[in-house]
């Protein structure tokens, strides 16, 4: 994937962290910055009708203004680089902004979250139920405030021979070719023919390699252990700078009803992840 558009989503309570990241991705990248700053308006409370009309369009006009302040601080900081770029202010409902995500998620080549945003739980789950259930860009979440690499010294890209897997190792591979090493990582691999192969991650790691990506294959025992934890620990134990996986194998309702891999690594994954689906 060569990265010309970058999607920044911004929320109005803190962005200046994420602002000042994903200015230094873009300009490492050389990028055009697709900055969307949005504010997810309050629902109002049950009340009479008199209560609504007054109460509720006052707070909903402080969230306007609001929006509007953190619009123009946005638009001025990126006013002071060089980088090419447009600022899109969207006041929305909650139950839509996926939606709005999704169609300007269309336009770029990845959807970068840092970890302000991040951080704020519903606006979050907007961003991946939009950039990653409704359009084919991948995401990228810093959890740090620090930007992203553009040339990680190390990647763990968890394989499962899935078709979600191949996307982002396909999306990816702008980072994996510049990074020091790739740890294909299985956890509790089973060799089988129609699975992982008779040698588990031996595949993907040809494929990778012909790209000139330089390889390592783990095959990590969990130890009893549940498939996020051993990836988190096989994280910090080989240094790695971000995580590379397949999101979302099963429905958004079976994820939030039961959790899952990708859920729990979103919640507490201390280095970047870049998810494809």
């Amino acid at each position: 994937m060569n990265i010309k558009t970058v999607m920044c989503v911004f929320g109005v309570e803190r962005c200046d962290q994420d602002v000042k990241s994903a200015i230094e991705f873009c300009e490492k990248q050389g990028a055009h910055m697709t900055a969307l700053v949005i504010c997810m308006g309050s629902v109002p409370a049950i009340a009479t009708y008199e209560a609504i009309s007054t109460t509720w369009l006052e707070g909903q006009q402080k969230e306007i203004d609001r929006l509007a302040e953190e619009t123009k601080a946005v638009r001025e900081a990126l006013e002071r680089t060089e980088l090419s770029f447009d600022v899109q202010a969207i006041y929305t409902e909650f139950a839509w902004a996926d939606d709005d995500i999704a169609q300007h998620a269309l336009y770029a080549d990845l959807v970068l979250v840092g970890a302000q945003a991040a951080g704020d739980e519903n606006l979050q789950r907007r961003i991946v139920d939009g950039a990653l259930f409704q359009s084919p860009t991948p995401i990228l979440v810093n959890p740090r405030m620090q930007a992203v690499a553009s040339f990680p010294k190390s990647i763990l890209l968890a394989w499962d021979s899935s078709d979600e897997a191949a996307r982002a190792v396909r999306q990816s591979l702008e980072f994996l070719m510049g990074c020091d090493a790739v740890h294909v990582t299985l956890v509790d691999p089973v060799a089988r023919s129609w699975e992982n192969g008779e040698e588990p991650g031996s595949d993907i790691a040809t494929f990778l390699t012909r790209h000139g990506v330089k390889v390592e294959v783990d095959r990590v025992a969990s130890g009893g252990r549940r498939v996020d934890e051993t990836l988190r620990q096989h994280a910090v134990d080989i240094a790695a700078d971000m995580v590379v996986m397949g999101a979302y194998k099963h429905s958004r309702m079976q994820q939030r009803l039961f959790g899952g891999v990708t859920r729990s690594m979103l919640k507490d994954s201390r280095v970047p992840l870049f998810l494809a689906r």
